[in-house]
């Protein structure tokens, strides 16, 4: 047996789910499942009661609880007591993010992790949600945050944020008009349309919600790619046409009645913010630690309904 098979058995205990500890540990449930058959196997016992809903600790598995815990506390103390001579080696984490999670979200997991963590170095590059995974599978970084899942090999994504799109125009009355009946967007086929650009998470996702609410990206009157959102907001304000951004973006120019925002029917409580990292490298522990440090921030529970 090794330790990491006892970290992944006492989690599997603690949180009763091999989901969740999957998930704690930042690994696959079935290298989880893996660790805990082989532990099976070497004490040629059972460990764990399964049903439907969650597993308990059988009689066995009480009595490797009380030594497996000491034992992986033990190796958390040991981390702590050397992490000072660690110092001067630790890695710079690499984090490259789009541009939503980049400006609104970050800041906040960045303060964070700065007063629990003081003295790690961080480098964060921005770009869009394509080059974002690129560079992940590329291994050039080592985490990344995106706005849409791109199918990609090696790479893991974990969700902590819903982020919703919403359909923003300038604040006349024919639009006031028009938000009287906020299940109907099918108008905005006769607007100009300014859009993000190709490879932004904000555009493949506006797409996508778009078809589910009957319009195809190709019938729009697409007038404009643009990546800079404060250039957008302001092009929409001054009339140019309307867009499809994040909310979180377009907050304070809805805030202060510069534009209004339609909701897109069908697209349910928004989009998933993801972190993304290659699962075929292993992180390093401050890397993991900013993991953590991200679900302590953004619990994503209380975005679920």
């Amino acid at each position: 047996m090794n330790l990491k098979q006892l970290e992944a058995f006492v989690e599997v205990a603690e949180g009763g789910s091999f989901s969740k500890a999957a998930k704690n540990l930042y690994l696959t449930q079935p290298t989880i499942s893996a660790h805990i058959s082989a532990l099976e196997k070497e004490l040629e016992v059972r460990l764990f009661v399964r049903n439907t809903k969650e597993v308990s600790l059988s009689a066995e598995g009480q009595t490797l609880y009380r030594y497996a815990s000491q034992m992986v506390d033990l190796e958390k103390r040991i981390e702590e007591e050397f992490g000072e001579r660690r110092k001067m080696g630790r890695q710079c984490i690499t984090i490259a993010a789009s541009t939503i999670p980049s400006q609104y979200l970050l800041p906040k997991i960045l303060a964070r992790f700065n007063e629990k963590y003081p003295g790690e170095q961080l480098k964060i590059m921005e770009s869009d949600s394509a080059n974002v995974v690129n560079q992940v599978v590329e291994h050039m970084v080592d985490i990344g945050f995106t706005g849409t899942v791109l199918e990609k090999k090696h790479c893991k994504y974990f969700p902590f944020y819903k982020d919703e799109l919403v359909i923003i125009t300038p604040n006349t009355e024919v639009y006031r008009k028009r938000a009287e009946t906020p299940d109907d967007i099918s108008w905005i086929l006769d607007e100009p349309v300014i859009m993000r650009e190709e490879g932004s998470g904000t555009r493949k996702e506006a797409e996508k919600q778009l078809k589910v609410a009957g319009i195809r990206s190709e019938q729009l009157n697409v007038i404009a790619s643009i990546e800079n959102q404060e250039t957008i907001k302001k092009s929409v304000c001054s009339g140019m046409g309307v867009s499809l951004l994040s909310k979180l973006a377009a907050a304070d120019k809805i805030a202060d009645g510069n534009v209004l925002a339609f909701h897109i029917p069908g697209a349910d409580d928004g989009r998933d913010i993801n972190v993304v990292y290659n699962k075929n490298h292993q992180l390093s522990l401050s890397a993991e630690h900013f993991l953590k440090i991200v679900q302590e921030v953004y619990p994503y529970e209380r975005y679920k309904k």
